[in-house]
């Protein structure tokens, strides 16, 4: 698989480069300064709760339990 790098944009291939998608460990250390620094932010949830609670809604609290849930916060 051909890419660019994501910090520096050069050409990778994955079957040539170790690092890939990066071209070196020099942009995947710098990469990884970015996240830990949080210069990258995931801005939305990672997934939606409505549809989760609709594959499964066993899994989605009961108005008891949001209830007590409330009351232990009080």
């Amino acid at each position: 698989m051909k890419r660019d790098c994501p910090i520096c944009r050069k050409p990778t291939d994955s079957e040539a480069d170790a690092d890939f998608p990066f071209c070196s460990e020099r942009c995947r250390v710098q990469d990884l300064g970015n996240w830990s620094s949080e210069k990258y932010r995931v801005s939305e949830p990672a997934f939606d709760e409505e549809a989760l609670e609709a594959l499964d809604p066993d899994r989605s609290p009961t108005q008891d339990q949001l209830r007590k849930f409330d009351e232990r916060k009080n």
